[in-house]
């Protein structure tokens, strides 16, 4: 008897094993086939923002950043954060805006150095401008690198720029890094009078589960509509406050 509990605690711990390792290829299988579902959207995505800067507005709101600003991962591009900030300046200041999205998809501070930076300083003087980037800087984070990259990028930005901070990664070595990165952010911001939306704080709020459950799109990283809701409450506030700044201006 005592040899046959065994052998069926072995075959259950088995069968365990067996349904973990099925669950996990089941779900590194759904998240391949939604990245490779989101890198379709790309173009998509892009091509949208390019025909939106060619419409006139009386105000010109400028968005630097990675695929967070280009709205990868929401039901479609003007549903990401950039989507509701140009909403709520709108709203607010009762004027049309013209929205010049210039971030790139998978963007670390370099590209935004080379690419975004001289692309913004073309458009003259916008009355608005947003820089969300640093989380792909992450993966093959060196301090120093991030220190000198991102006093040079926030070195060239107007004044009256909001940064948001990069957003949680919740647990592991990933997050720490995000910590450092994020407090060499908020002391170069500082220094150089930027305003920073605490994008980390919203996202952290959320907390993991929330996020795995209901907030991550099909590729398990980036945000969905929900999800960029929450990065949304970050930027809104300072949104609205600089907005009342802009109302009755025009271009």
């Amino acid at each position: 008897m005592k040899a046959t509990r065994v052998i069926i605690a072995a075959g259950a711990t088995a069968l365990v094993a067996a349904t973990g390792a099925l669950s996990t290829t089941l779900v590194q299988q759904r998240r391949m086939k939604g990245m490779e579902a989101l890198a379709q959207k790309l173009p998509v995505h892009s091509k949208w923002w390019r025909e939106r800067a060619k419409q006139e507005g009386e105000l010109l709101y400028v968005a630097l950043g990675d695929s967070a600003a280009q709205g990868i991962g929401a039901s479609k591009p003007h549903r990401g954060y950039v989507g509701d900030i140009m909403r709520e300046l709108a709203d607010v200041t009762g004027r049309s805006i013209r929205v010049v999205n210039l971030s790139i998809s998978g963007a670390r501070l370099r590209e935004a150095l080379e690419l975004q930076l001289p692309a913004l300083r073309k458009l003259g003087e916008p009355d608005f401008v947003t820089v969300g980037i640093g989380a792909n800087d992450i993966g093959t984070y060196d301090r120093e690198r991030f220190e000198r990259e991102i006093e040079e990028l926030y070195s060239a930005l107007p004044p009256h720029t909001i940064v948001g901070d990069i957003p949680s990664f919740y647990v592991g070595a990933a997050e720490k890094r995000v910590r450092e990165a994020n407090a060499i952010l908020h002391e170069t911001a500082r220094r150089h009078g930027l305003i920073v939306a605490p994008v980390h704080a919203e996202t952290r709020r959320a907390g993991v589960l929330r996020y795995a459950l209901n907030q991550v799109a099909a590729d398990f990283f980036h945000p969905n509509d929900r999800g960029y809701r929450v990065w949304a409450r970050a930027f809104l506030p300072l949104v609205r406050e600089a907005a009342h700044g802009l109302e009755g201006s025009k271009r």
